[in-house]
């Protein structure tokens, strides 16, 4: 395992500690953890079920719409085609929606904090809207999963929206809005938690948690996503590890606040391919 890297965590906390926009446990959502989930394989199609109910139990979607960050997000979520080789087909509104969710973003402090330092690595450029541009790229300019293929995916859709390869598999999707809209849709089936070794359960206020589900008729054996922080939080954090990684895929350890992480970011040429949080010491069996 990495070392911890005292600079991001210090960073990352000073994120954590400046995001206003993130909602509180039991206060403004309650998650109905149930029971643990039963071992499964990526692309099963039936899977042991430990929870019976809804993993978010309620969230106050009042306070979501209200926030900028997250109503400029949650316009982006019906813009994609989820099947993997299906080429997308980016209209001009929804460039527009992508240029209004960046400029949300990037009036938060969290967002602030990440440019200023990736400012003294050399890393973004020092103009706000030249910073937009470079985000521009790396989140949402489109892309082939498969070589030859039609530019069928970007780093936005990979993470926070996810997407299904030939109906088999599920790719990506690490953003709990989307995971509590698909599962209010009944798109998405709660499986039950995955629970770390330390730790037998996780506790309902917890902010980052690994989970079953199924979506679209396949299974993620184990998925793990922060709940209930803001889009720009994780935009934030995934930006600025992938801009100071130069190899393909890049790991590293982290402690915001009582959460040890290994942050996981891989790159797809300029842009980002995929970026997840993994909990340390969660045991996979």
């Amino acid at each position: 395992r990495k070392a911890l890297n005292h600079e991001l965590s210090k960073l990352f906390n000073e994120m954590w500690d400046m995001d206003v926009n993130r909602l509180i446990p039991g206060k403004d959502y309650t998650i109905d953890l149930q029971g643990k989930a039963g071992a499964a394989q990526q692309g099963d199609s039936a899977v042991q079920d430990s929870a019976a109910r809804h993993l978010f139990h309620n969230v106050n979607e009042e306070r979501l719409k209200s926030i900028k960050t997250f109503a400029t997000f949650i316009s982006l979520l019906d813009n994609y085609e989820t099947s993997t080789g299906v080429a997308e087909v980016v209209t001009p509104e929804e460039i527009v929606e992508n240029n209004c969710f960046l400029d949300a973003i990037l009036a938060t402090e969290v967002m602030k904090l990440a440019h200023e330092y990736l400012l003294k690595k050399n890393l973004a450029k020092p103009n706000l809207a030249d910073f937009k541009y470079q985000l521009y790229d790396i989140w949402f300019q489109l892309y082939a999963r498969k070589e030859g293929d039609r530019p069928d995916s970007c780093g936005f859709e990979h993470v926070f929206v996810g997407e299904t390869r030939r109906g088999k598999q599920i790719l990506g999707l690490h953003n709990w809005v989307q995971i509590y809209l698909q599962e209010k849709r009944n798109q998405i089936d709660y499986k039950g938690y995955v629970a770390r070794k330390n730790k037998t359960r996780p506790d309902k206020d917890d902010q980052v948690l690994s989970i079953q589900f199924s979506w679209k008729g396949s299974v993620k054996p184990i998925g793990s996503t922060f709940i209930g922080v803001s889009p720009e939080f994780e935009f934030a954090l995934y930006t600025v590890i992938f801009l100071l990684a130069e190899e393909r895929v890049t790991r590293e350890t982290v402690k915001i606040e009582e959460y040890e992480l290994q942050m996981v970011v891989c790159r797809h040429g300029h842009h980002i391919g995929t970026a997840y949080p993994v909990l340390l010491s969660t045991s996979s069996e």
